[in-house]
């Protein structure tokens, strides 16, 4: 089994390989199928009417059957706070499920490679920041998505136990904040991003001579675009073999306020940023460490303004519930 590897050689060619991308019909999975086009491998998919990944013995007769190489596991069941608050069993079972399914199954049909997604919720609500990934499990988790979190740490452990009791070549990666194509704009569940981009629009439509945002704008925030993110697990796929999880992220963040201007500007919205100072502001920031996956040779290439472009054009060409 080999060590950790922190360097750009390739260790898994994905030329000629069957590459099982589970959950691509979600923002990160579809990127990935996007991104696993440029590579010489056959994309192996399956929706939830083909394979129920909650169930074992389905999910370990697709795989028989399917036979992939390698698999990216980016099927989960996500939500808000709200949602997360109002079915925590929901998505402590429902994700626990998936990740012991597909991890067990990858083991009995013999895959090669495993790369599972995590998410930054992973991280104490207080880690020193830049977040490394060394801090997981040093302090209590953010209770408003806890439930997801615990769900989310048990499939990096999977990775690293399956890894060091049977020498699967099983690996995890922990994205930041995600946007792109493909994001959730319902304004009861969406991120602050995507929830900026359709409010801004909306605003903009009605005439409105302020966007209103929670808090006092000061919290500082990562962002990372979604094709960025499956560049990256492409390349942590292919050379990346080691126990410890890796960080996905920009390196950088920028203050609420400051993104909502952006989002303004890119939207054609001229009126003011007004700033509810009623609301919560949350935590102060959240921004992970990108010294690993650096220094492994990769970094991002999206421009946030350039990202959030592109996703508005997306968004009023695909999202059906627009003003």
């Amino acid at each position: 089994m080999p060590s950790d590897t922190l360097s750009s050689q390739v260790l898994y060619p994905l030329a000629g390989k069957r590459v099982w991308v589970a959950g691509h019909r979600g923002m990160v999975g579809s990127a990935v199928v996007r991104r696993l086009a440029r590579e010489e491998c056959e994309v192996v998919t399956a929706d939830r009417r083909t394979v129920d990944l909650t169930r074992q013995a389905e999910t370990e007769a697709w795989l028989a059957q399917a036979r992939p190489d390698a698999v990216v596991l980016a099927a989960a069941k996500v939500g808000g706070i709200l949602a997360n608050d109002t079915y925590p069993a929901d998505f402590l079972y429902d994700n626990l499920m998936i990740e012991a399914n597909v991890v067990e199954a990858a083991r009995r049909t013999g895959v090669e490679k495993l790369l599972f997604l995590g998410s930054s919720c992973i991280y104490p609500k207080f880690a020193p920041q830049p977040i490394a990934e060394d801090a997981l499990l040093t302090g209590p988790l953010e209770p408003t998505n806890e439930w997801y979190a615990v769900a989310k740490i048990a499939g990096i452990k999977l990775a690293q136990a399956y890894r060091r009791q049977h020498g699967c070549d099983f690996i995890a990666a922990m994205p930041t904040n995600l946007y792109g194509p493909e994001d959730n704009f319902d304004l009861a569940g969406s991120h602050v991003l995507p929830a900026l981009i359709r409010k801004a629009h909306e605003a903009k439509l009605r005439g409105d001579d302020a966007l209103v945002i929670w808090g006092t704008g000061s919290p500082r925030r990562e962002f990372l675009h979604v094709d960025d993110c499956a560049d990256a697990l492409v390349f942590l796929l292919k050379t990346y073999s080691g126990d410890a999880h890796v960080n996905v992220g920009s390196g950088s963040d920028i203050a609420i306020y400051d993104l909502a201007e952006m989002v303004a500007g890119v939207v054609g919205f001229r009126g003011r940023i007004a700033r509810d100072v009623a609301k919560p502001d949350g935590t102060p920031r959240k921004l992970m460490s990108a010294d690993k996956l650096r220094g492994m040779g990769w970094t991002p290439r999206i421009p946030l303004e350039d990202g959030i472009r592109g996703v508005y054009d997306w968004f009023k060409a695909n999202w059906t519930d627009r003003a």
